[in-house]
């Protein structure tokens, strides 16, 4: 999805992944210059050890998306505003 003020992207994992699930980001830039990352992920274990591993397979989803904000910030600073 390509708009002016808005990027998105998604992937779902193959055959074989750990995981069985899809996850989308979306970057939305407001008028006055605010960039918001949206994630969005969805999945279910695929195989023992993941299941095994419970809750904690949900934290490290939540560490990841925190990255990605933490990663758009920086890239975002260096853009001059409009």
């Amino acid at each position: 999805e390509q708009e002016p003020r808005r990027a998105g992207w998604a992937y779902g994992t193959l055959p074989g992944h750990p995981e069985c699930g899809e996850e989308s980001f979306l970057v939305d830039r407001t008028g006055d210059g605010t960039v918001w990352l949206t994630v969005t992920a969805f999945s279910r274990p695929a195989k023992w050890y993941v299941r095994a591993a419970g809750p904690a397979t949900r934290g490290l989803q939540h560490a990841y998306a925190r990255r990605c904000g933490t990663t758009l910030r920086k890239l975002c600073a260096d853009i001059p505003q409009p």
